[in-house]
């Protein structure tokens, strides 16, 4: 893929046009690359979407696609360099995000926007108590004393279902189990009450029964406090469960993008409909589960044209050469994607026959069921 075509594509959003007021997050032609000793890593090529308030957000896609690389720029928590980010814009309430300073960035996070990260034992201090890490946020945030901070820690401690909040909080991260703490980390993303929260693969390595707690918990907080919702996961059953509206991403782009019951029952790109084949499903109970053939592509030679032409069973002739715009499909809701089967093709040429079908279900939970 060469620069000119990376830079053609045109700006992506998840269901607008055009940044309106009541936008609370826009992220516009967002690229974030990594120069490193072999070359030049485009993990994030032109992504752009948009997060009215209250409203939530499924970024999807195989592990490597961009999604974490997404949310860590979005609250510019990447080591400049080897990270840099060559284009693109990311306002918050009309706030370019990109030209804060760090203090006034540091004011941001958690304040404004939260998140969870994947592995809370690796984001929690181990040598610190959870009401201090807690409290640390609120001091951080709000104008009380550290006695006002450990009664917060407390109450959020207890608002997320944690057990003896007054002893969780004189306790260390290793005293803990995975799901509690897990919960601390939300506790301490919501004790400032902020307008967006970013969940980044929120219930990994936790059990099943756990997984559903932290979901609940999650859904009922952003009901609650009414913040928007950015879910980053590679589970599309936690997807169909819990935003609006998805985006697909695959190696940095985002291929397809609408609201969770479309893409769900009608998905149109060829890797959407290979991941939602792969999963297991009662309406397709005893059969063998498809694959997506191939592997991703090395992120420093990537494909000329379309990402995913190497590994797709409708490719045609644009797809090696032509880079594929995220346009609106006719017939359909703000569904968009970027696939030259629903565009017009820059030359004159069939698609060929492809080996695998388009996945479709009534609705979303059929889809998944089984995966969650």
């Amino acid at each position: 893929m060469t620069e000119s075509s990376a830079s053609a594509r045109p700006a992506v959003d998840a269901g607008a046009e055009d940044v309106r007021e009541d936008e609370l997050l826009a992220v516009e032609d967002l690229r974030t690359y990594f120069d490193v000793m072999d070359g030049t890593v485009r993990a994030v090529d032109g992504v752009s979407f948009s997060l009215p308030p209250g409203t939530s957000i499924g970024i999807v896609g195989e592990s490597g696609c961009g999604k974490s690389v997404t949310a860590l720029t979005v609250m510019r928590l990447l080591e400049m360099p080897p990270a840099r980010i060559p284009s693109g814009t990311i306002t918050l309430e009309g706030r370019d995000l990109l030209a804060l300073d760090d203090d006034e960035m540091r004011r941001v996070r958690g304040g404004e926007i939260a998140m969870i990260f994947q592995e809370p034992m690796t984001s929690l201090n181990p040598v610190f108590t959870i009401g201090d890490q807690i409290g640390e946020a609120v001091r951080e945030h709000l104008d009380v004393s550290r006695e006002e901070a450990r009664e917060r820690a407390v109450q959020a401690l207890s608002q997320v279902g944690m057990s003896s909040p007054e002893r969780r909080v004189k306790q260390y991260p290793h005293e803990l189990s995975g799901g509690m703490r897990q919960r601390a980390m939300i506790a301490m993303g919501l004790s400032c009450e902020p307008k967006m929260l970013i969940a980044d693969e929120p219930t990994t390595a936790l059990d099943v029964t756990v997984q559903a707690q932290i979901l609940d918990l999650i859904r009922a907080s952003q009901s609650t406090l009414g913040m928007a919702l950015m879910l980053i996961t590679h589970d599309l059953g936690v997807v169909a469960e819990m935003v609006d509206h998805v985006a697909v991403m695959y190696a940095g782009r985002i291929v397809e993008t609408g609201p969770v019951e479309q893409i769900f029952t009608s998905p149109r790109h060829p890797y959407t409909q290979g991941l939602l084949e792969s999963m297991p499903s009662r309406s397709r109970r005893g059969e063998r589960l498809r694959v997506i053939r191939g592997s991703v592509p090395n992120p420093f030679n990537m494909p000329k044209g379309c990402n995913f032409a190497p590994r797709c069973p409708a490719r045609f002739e644009p797809c090696v050469d032509h880079d594929p715009r995220l346009e609106p499909v006719e017939g359909t809701q703000e569904t968009r994607v970027a696939c030259w089967l629903y565009d017009e093709p820059p030359v004159d040429a069939a698609p060929v026959q492809t080996d695998a079908p388009a996945a479709t279900a009534s609705t979303p939970a059929e889809a998944t069921e089984g995966a969650t």
